[in-house]
């Protein structure tokens, strides 16, 4: 979750860094920092907060030293608090780190470096890395040596750059489990390091998507690589168009609206006149399998939960939905007639990415709905779905969400069709509302001046019911969790028919209830729980296409007809609501506080 950026070169090195770390702010972070090296000296600025902390440090420095490399880094705290002194790069004597990743081991090595003498400053574990360093490079005299042996005694996952005095020109790198990128620049002498694309689209006309294992030396001769058997260069995209706001309020709001296009392109290629096809595998995925099982974290997991009743009842097939965390340690039961799905908006979610790991170690075919090419369960899943729905940057997920949802919805299609379980009729009328999907994504003026109209009535209570039946249980709680993330209020999403065994004993006018009340889908039932909550004075604000006498107030979508695409819009409501209740309060609402775009590490 952490960023890292890396660059040598004849411009300006820190302006490059920083540029670099901004790109990567969409990862959450809670400091920063820089190194800077040339051949007479090292100076570093670090800084808590945001990066405009950083770049304040910088220009009040009167450094107006040239530098020929540099190494900068975003940290979301793991080990240690944050602090400006946790912060990292992290110092030796005469070398300095950035590092994303935990190394599981820092404790045996700190101890061991502290019995040869070695003095820690911080709380992290990334410190051990450069004394490490330090440690090997005082008795062998060589900088690679140094640093391959360093990395030989690490365990966990990580991708560090490594810079050192006895070494002025070079720029050490290697990746293990967590992902990093080496690119040449579009000037002689160039290199730049980054851990995700953002950072280097505009910059570099080739890049390595660094493999485990892989590392090597840089420096402005060229990029030494310590195996070259791992190395297939690439190409970035040229655009950052998905990196700006268009005149947006926040990312976040820009992703909302971009929903109804990014779906299309989740579809295209995908949904055909009369069936749907995947590029990425063909019939066989599905010969002798029995059961599925989908794995993921967060939003993912939400999308899940949505999907196994798209596969139940649409292809007959067996699924079961688990929480990557957990999955990991409760010794599960893998056979092989199962299927294994894992979703990821980054591809590189670490419980996630372990979980597949322990279902490929068990013989199970696996695929991966994951929104970044080259990420690691893309290289470790049998099969990648990509969603397409280019770069968020906005913490909360958002078109992440309705892109995973559309890509699963098209795989349950997809195996109901080889399994011949829809009739031509029912499968007609799955495909058409499809189709209908990115209509159903558009969001409404009047529809998000009413949400921005009534977050004013939901600042205050002691929290929030999100409440549906069905599919819209999981959008209940992919509701609950975006009100969470960025507004900071305490919000629950329950399917609607439990809140008599336990939950409803909360119900005051204090207590808000989101309602999800969709014409086609249990509509009685989910009527039924929500009169009962009313009754017991708890605040209703139904959303639904059908009016509904006891609601407090009423958001009311478009009449429908497939409950799918009521799950759309009123999944386009509830991140506006959550959007709209963040902004009276105040919050940051693209970097919501604690949080990271990406968790990459447990």
């Amino acid at each position: 979750m952490c960023g890292i950026v890396g660059y040598i070169g004849k411009q300006k090195t820190v302006n490059i860094l920083l540029d670099g770390l901004k790109e990567l702010e969409y990862r959450g972070y809670d400091s920063a920092g820089v190194a800077l090296l040339n051949q007479n000296k090292i100076s570093v600025y670090k800084a808590l907060g945001k990066l405009n902390n950083l770049e304040e440090k910088i220009n009040t420095s009167n450094d107006n030293e040239s530098y020929d490399l540099g190494i900068g880094h975003t940290r979301w705290a793991t080990h240690g608090k944050p602090t400006e002194l946790n912060a990292h790069p992290h110092l030796g004597e005469y070398s300095y780190v950035v590092h994303n990743g935990i190394i599981e081991n820092y404790k045996e090595l700190k101890d061991e470096l502290i019995s040869h003498g070695h003095k820690f400053v911080s709380q992290t574990d990334t410190e051990v890395i450069v004394h490490l360093f330090e440690y090997y490079q005082n008795s062998l005299n060589s900088c690679q040596e140094a640093f391959e042996k360093t990395v030989e005694r690490l365990e966990g996952a990580y991708s560090i750059l490594l810079i050192s005095k006895a070494c002025p020109e070079n720029i050490f790198f290697f990746k293990h489990g967590s992902p990093l990128i080496v690119a040449h620049g579009m000037n002689e002498g160039e290199v730049l390091f980054a851990s995700s694309d953002a950072p280097l689209i505009g910059l570099c006309k080739d890049v390595v998507y660094l493999e485990d294992e892989c590392g090597g030396v840089a420096s402005k001769e060229g990029i030494v690589f310590f195996d070259e058997s791992q190395v297939q260069w690439g190409s970035l995209p040229s655009s950052k168009q998905f990196a700006q706001k268009e005149g947006y309020r926040f990312f976040m709001e820009k992703e909302i609206y971009e929903q109804s296009n990014v779906v299309s392109d989740t579809m295209l290629g995908r949904l055909q006149d009369q069936s749907i096809t995947f590029d990425e595998f063909d019939a066989s995925l599905i010969q002798g399998i029995n059961e599925i099982k989908i794995c993921a974290c967060g939003t993912s997991y939400h999308a899940g939960i949505t999907a196994s009743y798209l596969f139940e009842r649409l292809a007959k097939v067996k699924c079961s939905v688990e929480i990557a965390s957990e999955f990991r340690y409760k010794e599960p039961l893998l056979t092989k007639d199962t299927l294994f799905i894992v979703i990821s908006q980054s591809g590189e979610t670490a419980d996630t990415l372990e979980a597949l790991k322990m279902a490929k170690k068990n013989g199970l075919k696996s695929i991966v709905v994951c929104n970044v090419d080259n990420s690691s369960m893309t290289r470790v899943a049998d099969h990648s779905v990509l969603t397409r729905a280019g770069i968020e940057k906005g913490v909360a997920s958002t078109k992440a969400f309705s892109t995973q949802v559309v890509v699963l919805w098209m795989m349950a299609l997809y195996f109901a069709q080889q399994k011949k379980v829809l009739s031509q009729e029912a499968m007609h009328t799955e495909l058409h509302a499809l189709r209908e999907v990115p209509s159903s994504l558009l969001v409404l003026d009047k529809v998000h001046e009413k949400t921005r109209r009534l977050s004013k009535r939901y600042l205050h209570g002691h929290g929030f019911f999100f409440i549906g039946r069905d599919v819209f249980f999981p959008l209940a709680l992919e509701g609950a969790l975006k009100l969470k993330e960025i507004s900071y209020l305490h919000a629950e999403g329950y399917p609607a028919g439990e809140m008599k065994h336990g939950p409803i004993a909360l119900a005051d006018p204090e207590l808000f209830t989101i309602a999800l009340m969709p014409q086609h889908l249990l509509y009685d039932k989910i009527k039924s729980n929500v009169e009962e909550l009313s009754a017991r004075d708890s605040t209703i604000c139904a959303i639904s296409p059908l009016s509904f006498d006891l609601a407090d107030d009423f958001i009311q979508t478009n009449v429908k007809d497939h409950y799918m695409l009521e799950f759309f819009e009123m999944l386009v409501v509830l991140q506006l609501l959550s959007m709209e209740i963040s902004v009276r309060l105040g919050n940051d609402v693209d970097m919501p506080r604690n949080l990271a775009k990406s968790v990459t590490v447990e």
